[in-house]
């Protein structure tokens, strides 16, 4: 089954409700025009009550390696998501303390080949784009892309994926996970339990339907 990253985390109902349903990763945004930011006292008392095997990601952007390196020995974050515009030099200097996952926007004029120049990333997280935004957008883009991008490393698929269509978007990407924020909100920064759940249970059925299908 397609590994799945709830992001947006702000409080442990959500974490917990995440957990239950079976995701393997949440994630906890330190940009603070978010609406779904947290401060690293906010994420520690949520971070401190994870079972073992949810891994727990943080969200910067254009954060120093330093920084990044502080917070996230702190918070004993398992890896850290760039979603700036971090070079490939500072994603190599984040990577050699903790794994990294890069995020790019995916635009009009996107190509995948610039997934290359950032080898050092332990996986690329490919979401839509929305000029005013970083992350959290709930804009899909065209999900071949995403399949082509495998050819350079693990791809995360973001962007617009909800209950009524991840399925569609998993079969067309094939990606290593999923990341879903907007898409299981009730508003910005609460999750909706339903939808949550459904989420889940349309992966479980499309990995289900993926082991008994001889064409894939």
């Amino acid at each position: 089954m397609v590994r799945v990253k709830i992001c947006g985390i702000t409080n442990w109902a959500d974490a917990r409700l995440s957990i239950d349903a079976g995701t393997s990763a949440l994630g906890f945004n330190f940009y603070p025009p978010s609406p779904r930011a947290v401060t690293p006292a906010q994420a520690w008392e949520i971070l401190r009550r994870l079972p073992p095997f949810v891994e727990a990601v943080g969200v910067f952007v254009n954060w120093t390696a330093d920084a990044i390196d502080v917070l996230a020995r702190a918070l004993r974050l398992h890896a850290v998501q760039l979603h700036g515009d971090e070079s490939p030099a500072a994603v190599a200097n984040c990577a050699a303390a903790h794994p990294v996952i890069k995020a790019f926007r995916v635009h009009d004029g996107f190509r995948p080949a610039v997934l290359a120049r950032y080898r050092r990333a332990a996986a690329f997280l490919l979401d839509g784009f929305r000029a005013n935004l970083r992350g959290g957008t709930g804009t899909p883009f065209s999900w071949h892309i995403a399949r082509q991008a495998r050819r350079y490393g693990k791809v995360i698929l973001a962007g617009g994926i909800t209950p009524e269509n991840v399925a569609q978007a998993i079969g067309e990407a094939e990606p290593f996970a999923i990341d879903v924020c907007s898409g299981v909100e009730a508003k910005p920064g609460r999750k909706d339990p339903a939808r949550v759940r459904a989420l889940m249970r349309e992966v479980e059925r499309f990995g289900r339907a993926s082991r008994w299908d001889t064409t894939r």
